[in-house]
């Protein structure tokens, strides 16, 4: 079955090579001062940078910091757009009012609503039929939430298979009527390698190969390569994570830079940023990558300004 190379938003046939990735929210918002102040006009990076809320969630979980402020704490670091995760805000998918402050937050901070992560809504790859439509539905809030907004997407994950060849049939339909769905809302449907299969390059490029939906795609995460921990959580199968983002970059709609540590020169001691965004910059890509520091060493904090500064280093040597 044949699949689209590349993605593009633009409505013109003359561009179709040009992979522009997700742009941010459909409202217009003012320009961050803090934005002005990191991003100058020197630096010309080819593409834009969010900020993941995952990179905040000790002080999430903590109480040291509340959601709402999650688009104050992002322009403070100088980011242009929010990619949210839903724990934060769990039961309020429908609340129109707390949504609305949200989208007010992120106006007024001069921020683009780019994505919200959604977890714990159940397993898309699920081999039972109707417990998977019960999770395909459970997702349908969430994609009414992203539009009202302004959002381009929701991240979610294909978890809950058994066998790897059933996996992908399952998580094919989970993603062809989740999509289908979605599609009047303008809100894509990403899949982030995230454990499991999903983070097997090959078995996701044997999933989206079968997608015909044009709002789904991939959202490539530079670290999510392990395939199976130990109850310590430590990664007993990994995946070549450089193959894997040849493999999801294709179908990619959004990037997550992923980060644990830095060396003394400001480098990530796992990853090699510069060959990754490379291969981002390689498919046309100009979205959003999205800043995720996962680290311990660091406090969050610092975590976020190291991954901000070596994409701005990077990105200016690519660009």
């Amino acid at each position: 079955m044949k699949r689209r190379q590349f993605i593009s938003r633009t409505t013109k046939a003359s561009m179709g090579l040009a992979f522009l990735g997700i742009q941010g929210c459909k409202n217009d918002v003012k320009k961050s001062v803090a934005s002005d102040e990191i991003f100058n006009e020197d630096v010309n990076l080819f593409f834009k940078i969010s900020l993941a809320q995952w990179s905040l969630h000790r002080a999430l979980f903590d109480g040291k910091m509340d959601h709402l402020d999650f688009a104050a704490r992002s322009r403070s670091f100088g980011f242009e757009g929010l990619e949210y995760v839903n724990a934060f805000f769990k039961d309020k998918a429908k609340n129109m009012g707390y949504l609305k402050e949200m989208k007010s937050r992120a106006n007024g901070e001069g921020q683009e609503n780019v994505l919200i992560m959604i977890d714990g809504e159940g397993a898309l790859a699920n081999p039972d039929n109707n417990e998977r439509i019960t999770a395909t539905e459970n997702h349908y809030k969430w994609v009414e939430a992203a539009n009202f907004l302004g959002c381009r997407a929701i991240r979610v994950n294909l978890a809950g298979g058994i066998d790897k060849q059933e996996a992908v049939k399952a998580s094919v339909d989970s993603l062809s009527k989740l999509s289908e769905f979605a599609k009047g809302s303008n809100i894509n449907i990403l899949v982030e390698n995230h454990g499991g299969f999903s983070s097997n390059g090959e078995w996701m490029n044997n999933v989206f190969s079968q997608i015909e939906n044009e709002n789904c795609g991939t959202l490539p995460d530079f670290g999510n390569f392990c395939i199976t921990k130990d109850k310590e959580r430590n990664c007993l199968e990994a995946y070549d994570r450089y193959k894997g983002m040849e493999e999801l970059l294709p179908f990619a709609k959004a990037v997550s830079a992923k980060s644990y540590d830095f060396d003394a020169n400001g480098n990530e001691t796992t990853i090699d940023f510069m060959k990754v965004m490379k291969m981002v910059k390689d498919i046309n890509y100009t979205g959003f990558v999205g800043v995720e520091y996962e680290g311990k060493r660091l406090s969050e904090d610092d975590g976020i300004k190291a991954t901000r500064d070596l994409l701005l280093k990077v990105g200016k040597q690519l660009s």
